[in-house]
Formats: C-alpha cells, sequence, structure tokens
C-alpha cells in the first residue's frame, strides 16, 4: 500500500468492555471516509477517569475478538504493553514515528466524548496530529458540535462524503445512528445478573461469561481479575 493510499482510522478507549456503541463508531467512520484499516486501541491506564475494572488482557482480547468479523481491523497492544498512563497525544505520536503522516490518520470518537476535547493533554496542538472523526451518539449528534464549540467551528466538516482535498487535519462531523450502550451500563446489568445480549458483540459475551467478568462486583466498587496479566498499557476513554 502506498502512502497515499493510506487512510488509518483509530478507535481508542478503555473498552471495558467494548460494546456495541464502539463498533457502530468504527463503522460508520471508515463507510464514510472509506478508511482502508482500522486499528482498535485498548488502553493500559486511563490518565482522567476510574482504573478499569478487569485487567488489560481480559480488555485486548475482547477487543481482539470484535475485529475477527471485520478484515481491515486490527486489535492493536500498543497501550496495553506500556506502564505509563495512556494518553491519546502519546498514541498519535506512536503512529508518527512508524511513519504515519497527520493527514494519513483518522482519530475516531464520539460526539459526547469529543465535547471535552479542550481538556485533552497536549489541546489544541492535539488536533494537528490526525484528522478528527466525530460519530453521533445517542442524545447527542455530531452537527450540534458546531454551536457547541464555536472556536472549533472552522475545523468541521459536517458532511464526510463531500470531504475536501486538504493537507492540514480537520475534524469531520458524521451524523449516524449508534447503539445507545455504555460499558458503565453493561457491567451493571452483569453485577446485577441482567442480561447483556445485544448490548456487546457475540464473542465478547462469550468470553465474559466464560470468565465470569464483572459478576463479582457490586455496585460502585472495581476489582481486579486475579492471576490475570496484561500480555506484555488510554486515550481519552469511550464508555
Amino acid at each position: 500500500m502506498t502512502a497515499a493510499a493510506r487512510r488509518v482510522g483509530i478507535l481508542g478507549g478503555t473498552f471495558d468492555p467494548i460494546h456495541r456503541g464502539h463498533v457502530d463508531i468504527g463503522d460508520a467512520a471508515q463507510a464514510a471516509l472509506d478508511l482502508t484499516e482500522v486499528h482498535v486501541v485498548a488502553s493500559h491506564m486511563p490518565p482522567h477517569r476510574p482504573a478499569p475494572e478487569t485487567s488489560a488482557y481480559h480488555r485486548f482480547a475482547m477487543v481482539a475478538l470484535t475485529t475477527i468479523e471485520r478484515p481491515t481491523w486490527r486489535a492493536s497492544d500498543l497501550e496495553v504493553r506500556q506502564e505509563a498512563p495512556s494518553y491519546t497525544s502519546r498514541t498519535l505520536q506512536k503512529f508518527h514515528d512508524r511513519g504515519y503522516e497527520p493527514t494519513e490518520l483518522y482519530f475516531l470518537i464520539g460526539a459526547d466524548a469529543f465535547a471535552d476535547i479542550a481538556s485533552w493533554r497536549d489541546y489544541p496542538n492535539i488536533l494537528d496530529a490526525a484528522h478528527f472523526v466525530v460519530v453521533s451518539r445517542p442524545r447527542f449528534p455530531a452537527s450540534a458540535l458546531v454551536e457547541r464549540l464555536p472556536r472549533l467551528a472552522g475545523r468541521m466538516v459536517p458532511r464526510a462524503d463531500n470531504r475536501p482535498a486538504s493537507d492540514v487535519p480537520v475534524i469531520f462531523l458524521i451524523d449516524a445512528q449508534t447503539a445507545d450502550v455504555s460499558s458503565t451500563a453493561i457491567r451493571g446489568c452483569l453485577a446485577t445478573g441482567a442480561p447483556i445480549d445485544g448490548m456487546v458483540p457475540p464473542r465478547v459475551q462469550q468470553h465474559i461469561e466464560r470468565h465470569g467478568l464483572y459478576k463479582s462486583m457490586t455496585p460502585g466498587r472495581r476489582a481486579r481479575d486475579a492471576g490475570a496479566e496484561a500480555p506484555a498499557g488510554r486515550l481519552h476513554g469511550q464508555d
């Protein structure tokens, strides 16, 4: 693949667990922007939120299971192998170090998470490190960000299918339907014995059930998986 042809999506999150909403964001962005591949990057240590309730080992395994049916998706261990906090700016720099130009990278994120972009490390410079592809979440359309973040409106491209030829990163806004589900809600269901059918990919559900993930937890209590270690560590978490 030539450098000119590379359109690489990066979908990052704590993925505790990965769910249908995450997958919908990736699918919508890939369809709208004709991404050649999508790297799904599970964090090791999110810097601005509570520690994950299950280990990096299991979260990476669930990401890997999610990518099986999508041949252009890649499960990335770029962060789970690191002990340092998982900052988006640091992860994008690692892609640059591998030879990717900022305009070849497309960072995929839900509109609700992007609304807090001003609080991110290295803001506003981080917006020059990659295109940001912002996809609607339930009750939070991407198009609403034009008014919500007026200082960034000049960088926003409301219709990705009419994307301009640009030699600088922009912010693509994609209004698409994504599943109304969150990792917090899934963990709550599992803690109380409620079903999670349809909330996560089938293989992820099988993994959760096989290993009894989240079931031993009570609301408000975090736990680590006994005996489970990371395979070798976020991006701002997408719940």
